[in-house]
């Protein structure tokens, strides 16, 4: 039985991750506002709206096929989420940091926007004990906008409610003489910089232009700016030939854009540690990439 729940549990997840796919690759902004106001003036919330919205343009009929209303419960209720935009403007490094329209370089800093009811991934894959693996999607209700930088026109490193729910274990656990690998926009170091207990952060990264667009426009709004090193080199030169010799209390890797092109780089990494035993690793998103490992 055990097997058999395992088997139809992954062919389920395989099914829900080549629809979300689908739909967040090719019309995220699928879900019209006017349809969703019609749903929430009959009593219906956001969240259920969304939920229902999806699964009839997924091809989904819930209320009359058993299988489909059954996939439906173990998925759609801890899938999809109604996210506050007052929440998220309050973080501090979106309070605080303000975002210049530039180029630098193949480089472009600016802000994005998610539209109303626009869906996007908003954190890391829940895992079932039955094996169940649900994707994190949320939404917002009005114009949202955030941090990006483009590289050659595509969204390469931003800061999203996805980034900010991602780092918030690695942001807690982070203390004494911290050292990221990965710059982007510099959310992690400033909200690390931010705590009484982190003494230091070094910040390695190898591309000139984001470590410019940082340097000029970002860390001098930093209120503890003179706690950032910034180290310009390969990140994983830097933990075979200088990581052990930094005598670091927290390391965090935030090296990739998304799972697909994470798990080389997280399990090149984690080769790592034990040069450094005393030292506290995370890693960004790792719980999503160890679903797929």
């Amino acid at each position: 039985m055990i097997n058999l729940l395992d088997e139809k549990a992954k062919n389920d997840n395989n099914k829900v991750f080549s629809l979300l796919s689908n739909y967040l690759n090719n019309a995220p902004d699928y879900v019209e506002k006017e349809e969703m106001d019609e749903f929430v003036q009959g009593g219906i919330s956001y969240e259920y709206a969304f939920s229902v919205i999806l699964a009839a343009a997924f091809g989904l009929d819930i209320v009359d096929n058993a299988e489909d209303k059954t996939f439906f419960n173990h998925y759609f209720e801890k899938m999809i989420h109604h996210l506050d935009e007052a929440e998220y403007n309050s973080n501090p490094y979106y309070k605080n940091i303000k975002i210049p329209t530039l180029k630098i370089g193949s480089s472009e800093l600016k802000y994005e926007r998610y539209k109303p009811f626009e869906g996007f991934v908003c954190d890391d894959i829940i895992q079932t004990r039955e094996g169940r693996q649900i994707p994190q999607i949320g939404f917002f209700d009005m114009e949202f906008v955030y941090p990006a930088v483009l590289e050659n026109g595509r969204i390469w490193m931003t800061v999203t409610p996805n980034e900010v729910e991602t780092m918030k274990e690695p942001i807690e656990r982070a203390s004494g003489n911290v050292l990221t690998y990965g710059l982007g926009l510099g959310y992690f170091a400033y909200m690390a910089s931010e705590k009484k207990n982190v003494e230091r952060v070094t910040i390695v990264d190898s591309n000139d232009d984001v470590i410019n667009l940082f340097k000029n426009h970002i860390l001098p709004q930093f209120e503890n700016s003179h706690k950032i090193n910034i180290v310009k080199t390969d990140a994983f030169e830097y933990a075979q030939n200088k990581m052990h010799d930094g005598k670091y209390d927290f390391v965090f890797t935030d090296l990739w854009h998304d799972v697909s092109d994470g798990i080389d780089m997280y399990l090149k990494m984690k080769k790592h540690e034990k040069q450094s035993p005393t030292t506290e690793f995370m890693y960004w998103i790792e719980k999503s990439i160890l679903c797929y490992l």
